[in-house]
């Protein structure tokens, strides 16, 4: 892997609550200590940007965020340096890093009112009048619970939506980011992922939609509506009808193919839901109870979804590599090797000029492992950006950097 060639790097950030935001801080501060330079802002932001900065490497120009990686893809992409993002993060969470306007170099740190805004419209329906009703009770344990739990989720993000619209985005439309900028949520009441961005138009196909509807703040608050905590977010699309999205994790993990299906030849991705591997320190996981044990699970199937990607592309590198050395040993030629990856490749989706860095924690940190998904505490916060920021600094010495 050639990184210094790289025309175009793009940064996948994956969710997990304000535990993986911190983390992918801390990543990003190790990629920056590394020689990549973050691009972000207005397009006449960035374009001042390009004319100041000497990057050793290509400069990060395409932010793809799901859930908590989307509001920090968000900061990136709106053009806040890593430096005040570590600042607003290691503050009082109700604190403020100033009252500058957005865009400015200040960033306002998220408050529990922030991620926290009570679903009061479902709360209203926790209990309904029919609940006790005979028919609902002899219909067993399921009728029960959705005859009498009407709830969809205990809190909302519109908080989250609020914040980032008055606060934080110097701009709350795609096409007016000097940077691509795609949000990754789940739609509701279908089986496809929605990616939005700038496009031209939106694009259906069957598992995937292409789609240009949504503000920034919007996009953002639908991907991180993570169920039964969160609360399906609606968006209204090109014909006025409300569409409800769930967290942009659901569906997919990490989405780092969205870079790759938009141009980039580098993509760098961050992930913070590693597995716990058993220690002596800590022992066995049965002994922590059910939260801790339900944690470890939906960890394995999140990283299954990730090592499976991976390997997937990794198998199509080693294909394609057995084919060229087969032309190449029985001195066939190579325009014909060419024209037969190049059928493979289409037919499986693969370019083989695009490199990925994957940044994880070590599955023996179990520190890590532990800690609350959702404190915004100063100090729990400053030490996952620092295991953020050295978990990437040793996945970035395996490919050479």
């Amino acid at each position: 892997m050639n990184i210094g060639k790289k025309q175009r790097v793009a940064l996948c950030l994956g969710g997990g609550g304000i535990k993986a935001a911190a983390f992918h801080i801390g990543a990003c501060l190790a990629l920056q200590e590394k020689g990549f330079h973050f691009l972000g802002g207005t397009k006449d932001q960035v374009e001042a940007q390009k004319k100041e900065i000497q990057p050793k490497y290509s400069p990060i120009s395409t932010y793809i965020g799901s859930s908590a990686g989307a509001i920090i893809s968000s900061y990136l992409a709106s053009g806040y340096p890593i430096s005040t993002i570590i600042k607003a993060f290691a503050m009082d969470s109700e604190m403020s890093a100033g009252d500058e306007e957005p865009g400015s170099g200040h960033l306002k740190a998220l408050s529990y009112s922030d991620v926290f805004q009570l679903n009061g419209s479902g709360l209203s329906n926790f209990l309904p009048s029919n609940f006790f009703k005979k028919p609902a009770i002899m219909g067993g344990l399921e009728v029960l619970l959705k005859s009498g739990f009407k709830i969809n989720g205990m809190f909302k993000t519109n908080g989250i939506e609020r914040y980032l619209r008055e606060q934080i985005l110097p701009t709350n439309d795609f096409s007016n980011l000097g940077v691509d900028f795609y949000v990754i949520a789940t739609q509701l009441n279908h089986q496809r992922k929605v990616v939005f961005g700038n496009f031209e138009k939106t694009v259906s196909h069957e598992h995937i939609k292409w789609s240009n509807y949504a503000t920034i703040s919007n996009a953002v608050a639908a991907s991180t509506a993570l169920p039964p905590v969160f609360a399906p977010y609606p968006i209204k699309n090109e014909k006025g009808k409300d569409i409800y999205f769930l967290d942009g994790e659901i569906r997919d993990t990490l989405s780092s193919h969205v870079a790759e299906d938009t141009n980039s030849d580098l993509v760098i991705a961050s992930y913070s839901l590693q597995p716990y591997h058993y220690t002596e320190e800590m022992g066995s996981l049965h002994k922590y109870g059910i939260p801790v044990i339900i944690n470890q699970a939906l960890y394995q199937v999140v990283h299954q979804k990730i090592y499976r990607f991976i390997r997937e592309k990794q198998k199509y590198r080693e294909i394609i590599n057995e084919i060229e050395d087969y032309f190449e040993q029985n001195h066939l030629p190579k325009e014909h090797a060419k024209q037969v990856i190049d059928i493979f490749s289409a037919k499986f989706e693969h370019d083989n000029n695009v490199d990925y860095i994957y940044l994880h924690p070590s599955p023996k940190d179990y520190e890590l492992f532990f800690m609350d998904h959702f404190s915004l505490s100063s100090k729990i916060l400053g030490k996952i950006v620092k295991i953020g920021f050295l978990s990437a600094t040793r996945c970035l010495r395996n490919y050479g950097l």
